[in-house]
């Protein structure tokens, strides 16, 4: 339930007179962890303009992951949220964000949680929920992400958008993020692009990515050795490829496995050596993939075939999906009699 104001006579949210973010930082003694590849963005003309690559805010629901001491979070409350769910793993920066609650009474939620592990099913009002056709809920998540946890984040919330869960339990659930510049650089590149990787794949058959600007890593205290992009995603209605997660990414992970080799190397790699050249031969028959393209020359529907094609031949032989190509050079090194130390090739290359 909510009231609806007039156009023009909705009162637009000011937060009280604050601590400037750097004045937060030397109150709390706050310093970066470069273990957890920490780096402050202070400048708030900059983080307005994160916040407006997320869209239209005003009454709307948020997570921001990670906020720290707080600069997102400020611009966050400013474009007039209905509510602000904080999530934050470093026990250090909850009494700054405190401050920012009691300066917003009522908008403000703080989790003292890792993201990877917190439960976002019940972090939204039921009656938020959308069907997955409709245009997306008026739920988003925002962060500017440390190094470390932003792609086996993004990689866990686009298994999320597969299966419809998670924070997607209420629809195509917006994400504006930061990335390392060549992470975005990756997440955005199209066929044929040296950064095309399984990471543009993973991300561009489940959402709309858009690369939105960089921000120069002078911009952050301290400052990172590289710059930074804001990627936003929007979850499609339709995935391009329509089959499991865990099979397309091993499909595309074996692909890119060789990324300067023709792809039918890395295709091998979902076959066991018994048989592994007859059945690779199939699968790029069955898909019509020419083998001696390179991995990232190949097209969104050239791997929706492979997908597929590989998918029938699962159907057919269920032990396949479970092969593990690791695995299989592992053993083989065990039994590999001691006048052969040298490591083969793929071992070095993997």
């Amino acid at each position: 339930f909510c009231l609806m104001a007039a156009p023009g006579k909705v009162a637009a949210f000011r937060l009280p007179p604050l601590p400037t973010i750097g004045e937060i930082i030397k109150l709390f003694r706050l310093k970066a962890l470069k273990q957890l590849s920490q780096n402050f963005l202070l400048d708030l003309r900059l983080t307005d303009k994160i916040v407006k690559q997320a869209g239209e805010l005003q009454n709307a629901h948020v997570c921001e992951v990670g906020p720290g001491p707080g600069g997102i979070t400020r611009s966050i409350l400013s474009a007039g949220v209905e509510q602000l769910l904080l999530i934050e793993k470093d026990a250090r920066f909850i009494p700054g964000l405190q401050m920012l609650s009691e300066a917003a009474p009522g908008k403000v939620r703080i989790v003292h949680g890792d993201i990877l592990t917190y439960k976002m099913e019940k972090a939204f009002p039921k009656h938020l929920k959308k069907n997955w056709e409709d245009e997306p809920p008026d739920i988003h998540i925002i962060g500017n992400l440390p190094f470390s946890v932003s792609t086996p984040l993004i990689i866990k919330w686009l298994e999320n958008v597969s299966k419809r869960d998670g924070p997607f339990i209420y629809g195509r659930t917006q994400m504006t993020l930061t990335f390392q510049k060549e992470v975005g650089e990756r997440l955005t590149a199209n066929p044929g692009s040296n950064q095309r990787s399984r990471l543009s794949v993973m991300a561009q058959h489940l959402c709309t990515v858009e690369n939105c600007f960089i921000i120069p890593g002078q911009a952050f205290v301290p400052k990172p050795e590289v710059d930074v992009a804001v990627v936003h995603f929007t979850p499609l209605v339709q995935p391009k490829i329509q089959q499991p997660f865990e099979l397309v990414e091993k499909v595309v992970q074996s692909v890119f496995q060789f990324r300067r080799k023709y792809c039918f190397r890395g295709i091998e790699t979902l076959f066991p050596e018994n048989g592994r050249l007859k059945r690779t031969e199939q699968l790029m028959m069955t898909a019509d993939v020419d083998p001696t393209l390179r991995p990232f020359q190949l097209s969104m529907s050239q791997f929706r075939n492979l997908c597929n094609a590989y998918r029938k031949m699962c159907d057919e032989d269920p032990s396949l999906f479970v092969f593990n190509y690791r695995e299989e050079l592992r053993q083989k090194k065990m039994t590999r009699s001691t006048d052969q130390p040298e490591q083969t090739e793929e071992e070095n290359q993997l």
